[in-house]
């Protein structure tokens, strides 16, 4: 996995594989964000496969799909109050971009 970290108890990746979630739990990941919707390639993970993963090694998994940059202030929400649980937290999408961007948006949001 290609991880960045934005904070102590947040990272975000390029999209993740099934194993990855393995390796998330071992790094005590306890929330799986996916921020990339469903079918935007043809060789993408689709989201209910994560899922199954994160339910199997005992992850949260939170779908939060953004379409390009755009974010609701439903997601800034919901996400800000996952990072306020204290939560370990990894966001994926493509490229881990509109990850950042929506971590960004909590950071200004009350």
């Amino acid at each position: 996995m290609n991880i960045t970290q934005l904070s102590p108890t947040f990272k975000v990746s390029p999209q993740i594989t099934v194993d990855d979630v393995t390796e998330a739990k071992e790094q005590g990941i306890a929330v799986i964000v996916c921020n990339r919707p469903d079918g935007e390639s043809d060789d993408q993970i689709p989201a209910a496969d994560i899922r199954r993963a994160c339910e199997s090694a005992g992850i949260k998994f939170v779908e939060l799909p953004m379409n390009g940059p755009n974010y609701s202030p439903e997601q800034v929400s919901t996400l800000k109050s996952l990072i306020d649980d204290g939560s370990n937290i990894l966001a994926y999408c493509r490229t881990g971009n509109r990850s950042s961007i929506l971590y960004n948006a909590t950071q200004g949001s009350n």
